[in-house]
């Protein structure tokens, strides 16, 4: 059965409780809807998988990804979604390669939300009128939000067969319809 964003709230409750790790979460599952909708597979699983990729991340900092496994294949998480949360720390913390296009967006949109957010946060209307131009200015200012590895962000595109400014515009347009709930709807 697919994870439900109910689930993945479930879970997250008392695993992921400091808020910049919560509208990191947030973000990353409106980027992952946005992706979704984009390859045409189904919002919500997509977004839940989104919500829950950095479940042991607050508890165990330097050991990311080695408390995720066996803990949600406990709880009943299919095997299909913790293979695409372990995938994102490909090349990172570990050798699960993504294959599914959840897997390479979820590797790709994890660092790609950060320098978003970071954009977003600059501009007084926040992310409401972000346009994928200003974005790749900042992406290319590697100054910018530099601890957003662009490297993996490059290599997650070349996965999905996209360029940056694809996922980005479409990442960007996810996140915006939440602009409010992820604090990014500016001081206009």
């Amino acid at each position: 059965m697919n994870l439900t964003m109910e689930r993945a709230k479930e879970l997250n409750k008392d695993m992921v409780t400091q808020d910049h790790l919560i509208i990191h979460s947030l973000n990353v599952c409106y980027a992952m809807g946005a992706m979704a909708k984009h390859f045409g597979a189904d919002e919500e699983h997509w977004m839940a998988v989104g919500y829950l990729h950095d479940y042991d991340y607050e508890k165990f900092p330097e050991e990311h990804l080695q408390h995720t496994q066996d803990e949600l294949l406990s709880a009943d998480v299919s095997e299909e979604d913790v293979r695409a949360i372990m995938a994102h720390g490909y090349s990172i913390v570990n050798d699960v390669r993504p294959e599914t296009d959840m897997e390479k967006s979820l590797f790709t949109v994890d660092e790609l939300t950060g320098i978003i957010q970071a954009c977003a946060r600059m501009r007084p209307a926040g992310i409401t009128d972000l346009e994928v131009k200003s974005f790749m200015k900042k992406f290319k200012d590697k100054k910018f939000a530099a601890k957003c590895d662009r490297e993996t962000i490059k290599k997650g595109c070349e996965m999905l067969g996209m360029e940056v400014a694809e996922v980005a515009e479409i990442c960007i347009e996810g996140m915006k319809a939440h602009a409010e709930e992820i604090g990014l709807a500016g001081t206009q």
